[in-house]
């Protein structure tokens, strides 16, 4: 711009800089903020332009080259020379620049340091999953290790009762039939081992028991504990794992329906009540209803009546109305239409039936076909269980029977009646979709059920075989039978939800329960048994199990499989029902072993 000798602008178009010679924007406020360093209004007033000029901006990265300009005209070494200035509005100044520089260098740094840790944190997300998994992996193995062995251990224990009675049986016998020992008896003949000996040295051979001889002849057996080796490591949290086979699918939209004329409060209508039938009322417009019902006190009332009611239709019709028609009209009308295509299925039902279809994206041959060759790649497990829905009922068999009676055309069916005539043709129809839906759910329903029925056996093994919680348990049953002994006297044992009742039983003055007591004594008398729930494993996962639920998913399968056997018996040629009888015939046979064991193993008293 240019100034006039009064110091006013004569050419507003020409610009400051080019005036005043600047090469650089703000060169001439930077040389004046240096050179008045004795003014210190006039350097506060810089300062506090500067942070207006570059603070206000919102945009970031002209913010860092309004920054850099300052920069460049040697602002931040002119600060640095001011920093002990003894001016508090100019410190004040000084150090809201300050606070607001962008150091594009550590933001930099900073970036790379935050890309590196996120890098390194999924990195360790990975690991930390994998460990996870392999724990899960080990821990389910180990369980399935721990169940084997308790049922090897459960028949040992059964064959060496049964030795035990044979050897008995046996020793009584040959000890009744002794004969009289001859005066000079000659040297006996070595003799072979019989199978019940071979048996018994073969479980002392094992470890399994130990035969002590007393003198003479007399003979016992102990059977040896058998101990088992758990993991270490602490349990990692797991997901829990529901018990009950999934069963996705949708929802079947509902139609209410009209009970057909008005009942009364009872539900009845006037035909049930013995009164006599009102004449139809024609109106003019179609008007509002009200829920009026009948077989009231306002029976005998008569409401027939010469009333005026050109008025009240006026005031009182629906808005949504045309011209009033004619009901024996209507009728005429309705006679002279086309004949209706038949019906095999109720409207909602056929509407939901063809949103089904949609998601299938079949034909209805093809369907049909697949179900008959059990094709589950072709159908899929949520659409055969949608499918389910719609198997047809006792009235639309005799729908489809007259329809194919009357050898009628098949134009007259919609889609979703043609879908329903070829369903129904299938042969054993609801045994075989019930087939197809259990070969789909059994993999994942037997890959639930074994590690929850290993669980069990596992913590009950461990409960059973820990000695101090065994120990334990008879200091609670000494203190129960000290205090029962006056009325009911000593038990050799309880139930294990009696215990239960040690947090509910207090003491006189109310201030402590049995448990606590207890627990108090065992702290003081025998320290060595505080330590006791280091002996016991897998609890927190049977303790997310219930066996009941288990045990009736095991039975659902095996009626399953029940089932699929007598299918194939009428279909020997079925490859597909023999390949999944092949290889999961032995997997039910051990869910249904491990489920007896399971069942077994668990003390109901001690």
């Amino acid at each position: 711009m240019l100034l006039n000798p009064d110091g006013v602008n004569s050419d507003p178009a020409i610009p400051f800089t080019q005036v005043c010679g600047e090469q650089h924007r703000f060169e001439k406020l930077m040389e004046y903020f240096r050179n008045e360093d004795s003014n210190i209004d006039f350097m506060v007033a810089c300062m506090q332009f500067i942070n207006i000029v570059v603070h206000s901006v919102e945009n970031m990265n002209f913010r860092v080259f309004l920054q850099y300009e300052f920069t460049h005209l040697g602002l931040d070494l002119y600060l640095e020379r001011l920093r002990l200035t003894e001016s508090d509005k100019l410190q004040v100044q000084i150090q809201a620049y300050l606070d607001n520089v962008f150091d594009v260098g550590a933001l930099l740094e900073d970036t790379e340091t935050k890309n590196a840790v996120l890098e390194h944190m999924e990195e360790l997300q990975e690991q930390v999953a994998l460990l996870t998994e392999r724990l899960r992996d080990a821990e389910n193995e180990s369980m399935a290790k721990i169940a084997e062995l308790e049922k090897q251990l459960s028949q040992a224990r059964k064959e060496l009762e049964t030795l035990r009675e044979r050897f008995s049986e046996s020793t009584a016998m040959g000890a009744s039939r002794r004969p009289p020992e001859p005066e000079k008896a000659p040297p006996a003949a070595p003799t072979r081992p019989s199978a019940l000996e071979l048996k018994v040295e073969e479980l002392e051979e094992k470890g399994l028991i130990r035969i002590l001889r007393g003198p003479g002849d007399a003979v016992s057996i102990e059977i040896l504990p058998v101990a088992v080796a758990t993991p270490s490591g602490g349990d990692a949290p797991t997901p829990g794992v529901p018990t009950g086979s999934p069963s996705p699918g949708a929802q079947e939209l509902q139609a209410g329906g009209d009970a057909g004329g008005p009942p009364d409060a009872l539900g009845r209508h006037d035909s049930e009540l013995g009164v006599k039938a009102k004449k139809p009322i024609q109106t003019k417009f179609r008007m509002p209803l009200l829920n009026w019902i009948t077989g009231t006190v306002f029976t005998e009332l008569n409401d027939e009546k010469e009333l005026d009611m050109s008025d009240f239709e006026e005031q009182f019709k629906t808005k949504s109305q045309g011209p009033s028609l004619d009901l024996s009209t209507l009728k005429s009308k309705a006679a002279q239409k086309a004949p209706s295509k038949a019906t095999l299925i109720e409207a909602n039902r056929a509407k939901n039936l063809a949103i089904t279809l949609r998601k299938g994206n079949l034909g209805a041959e093809r369907i049909c076909q697949a179900i008959e060759a059990y094709d589950l790649q072709a159908l899929g497990l949520d659409f055969l269980e949608l499918l389910m829905r719609f198997l047809p009922t006792e009235y639309e068999r005799s729908l489809i029977a007259r329809f194919e009676r009357e050898q009628r055309p098949m134009e007259e069916l919609s889609e979703e009646d043609r879908f329903m005539l070829h369903f129904s043709r299938i042969p054993r129809l609801p045994e075989r979709m019930t087939t197809l839906t259990f070969l789909g759910n059994f993999p994942d329903t037997a890959q639930l059920l074994m590690p929850q029925l290993n669980a069990i056996i596992a913590a009950s093994m461990s409960i059973k075989s820990s000695d101090k919680l065994r120990q334990i348990l008879e200091i609670v049953l000494a203190f129960g039978n000290y205090m029962n002994s006056s009325k009911r006297g000593a038990a050799y044992g309880f139930r294990l939800q009696s215990l239960d009742a040690l947090l509910e039983m207090k003491s006189t003055d109310r201030k402590q329960t049995l448990l606590h007591y207890l627990v108090k004594v065992i702290a003081e008398k025998y320290p060595q048994l505080t330590g006791f729930h280091s002996d016991l494993h897998f609890l927190d996962k049977a303790g997310s199990v219930s066996l009941d639920s288990v045990l009736a998913d095991v039975r659902s399968l095996q009626r399953g499989l029940e089932l699929t056997q007598r299918e194939f018996v009428r279909q020997d040629d079925c490859m597909v029902l023999k390949e999944f009888l092949r290889a999961n015939s032995p997997t039910m046979d051990k869910l249904l072993a491990d489920s007896k064991t399971a069942q077994a193993v668990p003390a109901g008293g001690l």
